[in-house]
């Protein structure tokens, strides 16, 4: 084949490649083309959008809510719907029920208690069980009653704390102060004439201190009624000895009633 007709062939064979797209010779360097990065455009980062303020935490006036509460209550069966009503103290959700009061409302003397125990708290009464029929013996004994209807022989009892609080530990000061305004708003709606402080934890709420032992047998003033501290019937089922002075304290309760 003469230089010509290689001329013609090679000619024909690179316009057939041109028909097929090949529109690129062949340089005369090797072209890696793994070192190649094409050109991707980078989508535009969406713009952030600003992070929602958080919730301010708004912390709960326990004992104002309480009092405002109590406040509203006319009766004291409203004053009991209120109190079943409130949600803020934690003893009510490992209650069983609500104790709120027994006896005469129109007793001339009101005593008040610390909180319900086991039997309380089953019974939805204060001052039932063993501790319960020793105070129904003392009451007896100065010719008293809680289910009398005579308000001069009969008594009305209420606790500081409505609901057991769990293995009948002590209430802490927050819950006293938390439901105390309910106790406050219950003496005057009852109006007693007298008031019994039993035990150390009622001393506390209505008088700001305890010390039972030396306050007992003393009066003091609550809401501007007469108020005597008292030992707590369960008190005396353990400390016997502490009978005596007990019978003193009823003894003097039944003089300032005389």
């Amino acid at each position: 084949m003469d230089s010509a007709e290689q001329y013609y062939e090679a000619k024909a064979a690179l316009e057939w490649q041109v028909e097929l797209g090949a529109d690129e010779a062949i340089g005369d360097e090797p072209l890696d083309r793994y070192e190649l990065v094409a050109e991707v455009p980078k989508p535009k980062a969406a713009k952030a959008k600003p992070a929602a303020a958080p919730i301010p935490m708004v912390e709960v006036d326990a004992v104002a809510v309480a009092k405002a509460a109590a406040a509203g209550a006319a009766d004291l069966a409203g004053l009991e719907a209120t109190l079943a009503a409130f949600e803020l103290c934690e003893l009510k959700r490992g209650a069983r029920n609500l104790v709120f009061a027994d006896g005469n409302p129109a007793a001339r003397v009101m005593i008040i208690g610390e909180a319900p125990g086991r039997d309380e708290d089953r019974e939805g009464k204060p001052f039932v069980g063993r501790a319960g029929m020793l105070l129904d013996r003392m009451l007896a004994a100065i010719d008293l009653g809680r289910a009398g209807p005579d308000p001069a022989a009969s008594v009305y009892i209420t606790n500081i704390l409505p609901w057991r609080p769990p293995q009948d530990r002590d209430p802490s000061p927050e819950e006293i102060a938390m439901l105390r305004p309910f106790v406050t708003r219950h003496i005057e709606l009852a109006a007693p004439d007298l008031i019994v402080l039993m035990g150390n934890i009622s001393c506390l709420a209505m008088l700001g201190r305890k010390g039972i032992t030396r306050m007992r047998g003393s009066w003091e003033e609550v809401l501007g009624r007469p108020a005597l501290p008292m030992f707590h019937p369960a008190y005396l089922l353990r400390s016997p000895h502490a009978k005596r002075e007990a019978w003193a304290d009823l003894l003097n309760l039944k003089a300032k009633l005389g």
